[in-house]
């Protein structure tokens, strides 16, 4: 049995699970490939990824390559002399890079492929209302998550389940399904499944202001499902206007309740602690939200502070 030599490569707090747990079970990581440090904030402060901060406290050996086909990147990878690579939430490999080791490169993506390939699974799987997903790990080849599946493992989504709450458990289950596949790898016990094809609605696209954007024509379990997804980042938003006043707010945390009503849709109505905003098929009582410029609070923080016309819409 060949003793394993770890090259990880990945970026965000989703990936720093996954390192710890090949750390605590005494697997010999000899690399560390994250993203290059860059200036975030106001103040343009030089902010380090999730992944260099926990491989520094451990003492791991750190490369952050701005261009993965830099022959002198090559170089130091190669010298690290890795029989196999683990990719977690990290950038398209080249091909001389995922062919290097031994045993391949795999990685860990956080749905079940085929379905939700793609940027952003965790939150597209509930954003489309599905009640079940999972993560699978696969071999990395030319295209993007549609290698041969080495193994994959299932959980149900709660029906008010959000993002954050599922990325988390996700991550627990990734760590599970990583050492299994090392394990196997280890063996030699690794058998794949090539992947089937997969219609275009599950794929899980990259995150940006105009998807997270709240459609208030949709059906009422539609946006709670993607204020849910969205939450708590990026967060679903909505353009609010009374009067002469605009805000784009962000909503974190809704309950959605069927209802027959009368109202014009995106409708703002308000009780001393409530907000809703109507739907074609009832209201979506919001209870977390952040106002431009102010903190994230609770509904009833804000309205201590702000008052809404009866001509208050969200658009």
């Amino acid at each position: 049995m060949e003793k394993l030599r770890i090259v990880f490569m990945g970026t965000p707090d989703f990936a720093v699970g996954i390192l710890d747990t090949i750390y605590q079970n005494n697997y010999e990581i000899v690399g560390v490939i994250t993203a290059p440090d860059k200036p975030a904030g106001r103040g343009q402060k030089v902010s380090i990824s999730a992944i260099k901060e926990y491989a520094l406290a451990k003492n791991l050996n750190v490369l952050q390559p701005t261009n993965l086909k830099a022959p002198e990147f090559l170089s130091e990878l190669e010298q690290l002399n890795a029989n196999i690579q683990v990719v977690v939430a990290f950038r398209m490999l080249p091909e001389v890079v995922w062919k290097m080791p031994k045993f391949g490169t795999f990685n860990l993506h956080a749905s079940l492929l085929p379905e939700y390939r793609g940027a952003a699974p965790i939150n597209w799987a509930i954003i489309n209302g599905e009640t079940k997903t999972g993560v699978t790990t696969f071999f990395i080849d030319d295209k993007i998550d549609t290698g041969a599946i080495i193994l994959s493992k299932e959980t149900s989504i709660g029906t008010n389940e959000t993002a954050g709450e599922l990325h988390d458990r996700l991550m627990q289950l990734g760590s599970d399904a990583v050492l299994e596949t090392l394990e196997l790898i280890k063996t030699k016990k690794v058998t794949t499944t090539l992947q089937d094809s997969i219609s275009e609605e599950k794929t899980a696209y990259k995150l940006n202001k105009d998807n997270c954007k709240i459609d208030w024509t949709k059906p009422g379990d539609t946006i709670f499902n993607l204020i849910r997804g969205l939450s708590p980042y990026p967060a679903a938003w909505t353009l609010i206007k009374d009067g002469t006043n605009e805000w784009n707010v962000k909503l974190y945390d809704a309950t959605f309740e069927l209802a027959i009503h009368s109202k014009n849709i995106g409708s703002i109505s308000i009780t001393k602690k409530e907000l809703f905003i109507a739907t074609k098929d009832g209201f979506i009582k919001v209870a977390c939200l952040q106002f431009p410029g102010k903190k994230k609070m609770q509904t009833h923080e804000l309205l201590n502070g702000i008052s809404f016309s009866e001509n208050a819409i969200a658009l």
